[in-house]
């Protein structure tokens, strides 16, 4: 089992950054590979970006590539999600989750855990 609990969201303004955190418990982390998701009101969750067990291998959102950047610190059994050059559309709660075997999947459905996300607000 793995818990996850993000942190790091708020109010930014087009144009600005953020770095979210997403913190691990229970000794099987370094198994499963990682992502994260986001969801707006009234829309679907989606795929942002996911990287690997051992951090080699990541992939993105096409909205997001260039401008985004995830990383995994195995270590401290944590990911992080750099965010730059944010834009309104990206207003909304951005989840965490854990996938095994689920290198460069995209679909929601085969993550198994989920935290509770953390809202992300980005003003005009």
């Amino acid at each position: 089992q793995v818990q996850l609990v993000e942190s790091g969201g708020g109010l930014v303004q087009a144009g600005g950054s953020l770095r979210l955190s997403c913190a691990a418990s229970g000794r099987t982390f370094d198994n499963y590979d990682m992502a994260w998701f986001r969801q707006a009101p009234g829309k679907e969750r989606e795929f942002v970006a996911g990287i690997n067990r051992s951090g080699g291998i990541s992939w993105y959102a096409q909205t997001v590539e260039g401008r985004l950047t995830i990383s995994r610190d195995v270590a401290k059994s944590t990911v992080s999600l750099q965010m730059n050059s944010l834009l309104p559309e990206g207003t909304a709660v951005y989840y965490c989750a854990a996938g095994l075997k689920v290198t460069l999947v995209r679909a929601p459905m085969r993550y198994q855990h989920w935290g509770q996300g953390t809202q992300v607000t980005v003003s005009k």
